[in-house]
C-alpha cells in the first residue's frame, strides 16, 4: 500500500535508505515481538504491557539525550515502572513472564521507532522507507515458518487489512503528528490504547480482567499521567519533558 501510494506520487520506486536503517530494525524488532508475544497473552493484558513500555522507553530516551524530568515527572516515571512490576509479579494472575518480557521489548522497540519519527520532514516518505527495510528484514523469519496448512484465507485477508490500513496509513497518521509533539505528550497520548483493548477483550474475545490488572493499571496509568503534571507557579526547565 505504501510503496504503491508513494510510487505512483513520486513516479519512481520509494527504496530504505541509509537513515532509515535504526527505525527499520526498530520497526522490524516491535513487530516480530509483538507477533510472538500475543501467542500467550490476552489482547488487554499484551496491551498494558505494551504501551506503557513504549512510553517509558520515550521518556528515558529523553533522559540520556539530557531531556531530564521535573521532580513530579520522576515521581510518575517510577510509579509506572512500580505497576508493570506489580503486575508482571509471580502469582496466579500473573501473565505469562516469557510473553510479557517479549511484549515489554515490543514497546521499547515502538519507543525507538517513535523517537526515530521525531525528525521526519516528510512523514509519508519517511516511513514507506522505514516499512520497507522492515519487511527486507522479515525475510529472515522464513526458515522459522510453521506447518503452510495453518494459513488460511480468512487470516490473510485479516492480516491484508491490518498491514494497508490499520499499520500502513496509521503509522503516517503518527509521523506526521509526532513533530508537533513533545517525547510526554507523545507518550501519553496512547493512554486510552490498553483501555481499549481491554474492553474489546471483555466483549468480542471473552476475557476476563483481574484485580492485578486493575490495580497495575491504575498505577501505571497515574505514573504515566504524572509525567505530563505542572506544577502550578513552577518553572518548567528549558529542556523539560
Amino acid at each position: 500500500m505504501l510503496g504503491l501510494l508513494l510510487g505512483f506520487q513520486h513516479g519512481r520506486a520509494v527504496l530504505p535508505r541509509g537513515d532509515t536503517f535504526v527505525p527499520a530494525i526498530a520497526l522490524f524488532v516491535y513487530a516480530v515481538s509483538f507477533s510472538y508475544a500475543y501467542v500467550s497473552l490476552d489482547a488487554a493484558i499484551g496491551a498494558l504491557i505494551l504501551f506503557p513500555a513504549g512510553q517509558l522507553s520515550l521518556q528515558m530516551i529523553g533522559i540520556v539525550r539530557g531531556i531530564y524530568p521535573t521532580p513530579i515527572q520522576w515521581a510518575g516515571l517510577l510509579l509506572a515502572i512500580a505497576g508493570l512490576v506489580v503486575f508482571l509479579a509471580p502469582g496466579d494472575t500473573a501473565p505469562p513472564l516469557i510473553g510479557g518480557l517479549i511484549m515489554a521489548l515490543a514497546g521499547i522497540s515502538w519507543g525507538f521507532y517513535s523517537w526515530a519519527g521525531k525528525g521526519a520532514s516528510r512523514p509519508a516518505l519517511t516511513t514507506t522507507r522505514n516499512f520497507f527495510g522492515a519487511s527486507l528484514l522479515c525475510l529472515l523469519l522464513i526458515p522459522f515458518f510453521g506447518n503452510a496448512d495453518q494459513i488460511q484465507p480468512t487470516g490473510i485477508a485479516l492480516a491484508v487489512i491490518s498491514g494497508t490500513v490499520t499499520s500502513g496509513l496509521g503509522y503516517i497518521t503518527w509521523y506526521a503528528v509526532l513533530p508537533r509533539l513533545s517525547v510526554s505528550t507523545a507518550a501519553a497520548s496512547q493512554l486510552s490504547v490498553p483501555a481499549i483493548a481491554a474492553l474489546g477483550g471483555v466483549l468480542l474475545l471473552g476475557e476476563t480482567l483481574s484485580t492485578r490488572f486493575f490495580v497495575g493499571s491504575a498505577m501505571i496509568f497515574a505514573g504515566i499521567g504524572l509525567t505530563m503534571f505542572k506544577w502550578p507557579g513552577f518553572r518548567m526547565p528549558r529542556q523539560s519533558l
